[in-house]
């Protein structure tokens, strides 16, 4: 199996997920009074490892259900709810919480919520970039 940039991205991802679900599990169990923020953070973690399933497995074991346009929305609907999420999730946090606690774990998962609305932006803009050119032609085909 080739290892390219997109496969490394994936597993990079996987990662970062597995953390991110942690940290906003950690942080729904103490829900300092933004429950539905947090709440919105796990979905965003749980909707995030559906489409890296999506992207990464479809493609190799179902081809004929990966379509790049359905790919293209999906990365892009998943880097907006990042984005969103994160920001609500940081409104009411304070910047200094003064040892560990939950505000650490809160700040943690902000953070790596931005982290992956950084990867899920480039992918989109990488999956948008090969699709303009045709890029995706490959994968589908049965020749």
């Amino acid at each position: 199996m080739e290892m390219g940039i997109v496969t490394i991205i994936h597993a990079v991802l996987a990662v970062l997920l597995i953390i991110e679900l942690g940290l906003t599990g950690a942080t729904v169990h103490n829900s300092l009074g933004w429950s539905s923020r947090s709440n919105f953070m796990l979905f965003n973690s749980i909707w995030s490892i559906l489409v890296l399933i999506y992207l990464a497995v479809t493609p190799r074991v179902l081809s004929a259900l990966y379509h790049g346009v359905i790919a293209l929305g999906a990365l892009v609907l998943t880097a907006l709810f990042w984005f969103a999420g994160s920001i609500a999730l940081a409104v009411p946090l304070s910047i200094h919480c003064g040892g560990y606690g939950p505000c650490q774990t809160a700040q943690a998962a902000i953070a790596f919520g931005f982290f992956l609305w950084a990867i899920f932006t480039g992918l989109a803009v990488m999956e948008g970039l090969a699709s303009r050119r045709g890029g995706f032609a490959d994968k589908t085909s049965r020749v």
